[in-house]
């Protein structure tokens, strides 16, 4: 299984509204985007010091089922319209299981 991690850390003055429509926003995209074998995502729970803010997990069965996800069309649109505009910083890493 090929998996795909990302975690956000939100600019100061995000709340939760925003956090609610990046959440909708990524719920539509199994139902659009057939590479994905599971996902799963929300923001941290708050019980460790340190941790990101909200994280995404994707998995595939291969590296080019990763590349049609990461290119797709409804994937763009929800990073740059419920995404990007909320995001300090980003972490992402992918490996094979």
């Amino acid at each position: 299984m090929f998996h795909h991690m990302v975690m956000f850390r939100f600019k100061d003055g995000t709340d939760s509204r925003q956090i609610d429509k990046i959440t909708a926003g990524l719920a539509t995209l199994p139902g659009e985007i057939d590479a994905l074998v599971a996902y799963r995502f929300g923001p941290d729970v708050g019980i460790t010091e340190g941790s990101w803010d909200y994280g995404v997990a994707g998995d595939f069965d291969t590296e080019t089922d990763y590349s049609n996800y990461s290119s797709h069309p409804a994937h763009l649109r929800v990073i740059e319209e419920r995404i990007k505009p909320f995001i300090e910083e980003i972490a992402r890493v992918q490996f094979w299981s």
